[in-house]
């Protein structure tokens, strides 16, 4: 149960409310593109809110009431949006991206099943967060008391990732490729429980590789190099015996569904929630407004709280089966999360639609430079009106928004516009050098060509 808000707390919690309210009233609005200098409000409003909370608060009281948890939403939204306006080299970007890396290592944490490979990347991201930070403080572009917050945050990830790693440091240099095998195996198991239908092909070569395994034990033992008995056995043991837990609940389960009656409403939830965060990673580039995975990550932490001691209880408080499949599901739309947030481009959402178009006009050239073929000056017409008409939009050099500001993203832009412009020089002087078939007779576009191709440069808001 959360602390009470003590009576200093309460204006600030009030005010946090409010900020929180308008800024899902803005994320709801779909009409228009996000503003940066609409999110620079609720920011400076949020601010102000941290430092009055900080003169209140000692600094080394950590107390977890309504107020901490309104103030992780809001900060939660705030960095979603500054992804959305293509900020994401700014500190509080950084707040989704250590929020849900966070609870992707608390899960590796309870399952135990991970690996030094695993943890790489996110020693990785940490690293890249952290400069982040460093860099805002050494040029004061946010305030410190933010920071400190920011560097908090991260400080506790990193902190579960040098406990991750201790964890694995127990394990013998001897048995680190059984354990990693394991780990390889558990994972496929639990992703093939997850699936519908038989699976008795794919089934039979994981069980054989643990059968494999558990045959090389003496007396129960993993033996190592000259027959010694290396430390670490309870690790390796008991992940092998997980394996084969999980492989005969999948046989057992084979003619009825994976999960129990009494859990199908989570696991049909899950299973839409990782269907639509899975159709967001094909189509992100054109569909995705960061905003919108507020109300997925919101969806999870819902059902992650369902769970007693790791696990999903019916309504008599019995563990039914199925607990593998919800897990692995659970923790697939996690980490789908933490992908769509880490990959998140430093453009704003109102320059998104001209950043794809460039990129398309890019990929479509390079692979006509790649592939040649029969070609003629005249079928470069299409990708030249479509950067013409890209550029008209330019206003002294820079891509100006509908509210006369200047968007995030004018490097990258400007960056994919030189490329395209560059590709269409080397194909004019690859004809001109008699690698593609010349037609002399359309050194011009005349206004016929340009009604032709008008719909390819046209950019609407996607």
């Amino acid at each position: 149960m959360s602390a009470p808000v003590p009576q200093e707390e309460l204006p600030i919690l009030e005010a946090l409310v409010n900020i929180r309210n308008r800024l899902t009233a803005l994320k709801k609005n779909r009409a228009e593109f996000i503003k940066a200098s609409d999110v620079n409000v609720l920011y400076q409003a949020v601010i102000k809110q941290v430092t009055k909370l900080n003169d209140v608060r000692d600094d080394g009281t950590a107390p977890n009431n309504r107020l901490d948890q309104t103030l992780s939403d809001v900060f939660g939204l705030l960095s979603l949006f500054y992804l959305t306006i293509g900020k994401t080299r700014d500190a509080p970007a950084t707040y989704s991206q250590i929020a849900s890396m966070r609870q992707i290592l608390t899960h590796m944490n309870e399952s135990a099943v991970y690996n030094e490979a695993d943890l790489a990347p996110f020693r990785r991201r940490i690293s890249e967060l952290r400069q982040i930070l460093q860099r805002d403080a050494s040029e004061n572009k946010h305030p410190e008391a933010i920071l400190k917050l920011l560097e908090r945050q991260l400080k506790k990830c990193d902190t579960i990732v040098e406990s991750l790693a201790e964890s694995l440091s127990v394990i013998s240099v001897e048995l680190v490729p059984v354990h990693e095998k394991l780990v390889t195996i558990r994972r496929k198991l639990v992703a093939l429980a997850a699936k519908e239908g038989s699976h008795k092909a794919e089934l039979k070569p994981l069980q054989d590789e643990l059968r494999k395994i558990d045959s090389n034990r003496v007396d129960g033992k993993f033996l190592g190099p000259g027959g010694i008995v290396p430390a670490s056995q309870a690790v390796c043991s008991s992940l092998l015996e997980e394996c084969f837990e999980i492989s005969q609940e999948i046989k057992a389960n084979e003619e009825s569904k994976n999960v129990a009656s009494s859990l199908k409403p989570i696991y049909d939830r899950l299973t839409d929630l990782r269907a639509e965060l899975e159709g967001l990673v094909l189509t992100r580039r054109w569909t995705l407004r960061e905003t919108d995975l507020w109300n997925y990550s919101l969806s999870l932490q819902e059902i992650d709280k369902m769970r007693v001691d790791g696990k999903f209880l019916d309504t008599e408080g019995n563990r039914p089966e199925g607990q593998y499949v919800l897990l692995y599901l659970l923790r697939r739309c996690y980490g789908l999360i933490y992908r769509l947030l880490s990959s998140s481009e430093p453009v704003s959402e109102e320059l998104t639609p001209i950043a794809n178009k460039l990129s398309t006009v890019k990929k479509c050239l390079n692979e006509v430079l790649k592939y040649g073929g029969l070609f003629s000056p005249r079928d470069l017409y299409p990708y030249q009106l479509a950067l013409h008409q890209i550029e008209s939009r330019r206003k002294d050099g820079k891509f100006v928004g509908a509210d006369g500001s200047i968007p995030e993203g004018q490097g990258q832009c400007m960056a994919h516009l030189n490329e395209c412009h560059e590709l269409i020089e080397m194909l004019k002087e690859a004809m001109d050098e008699g690698e593609f078939d010349d037609d002399e007779d359309g050194s011009e576009f005349d206004e016929d060509d340009e009604e032709t191709v008008s719909g390819s440069g046209t950019t609407q808001q996607s």
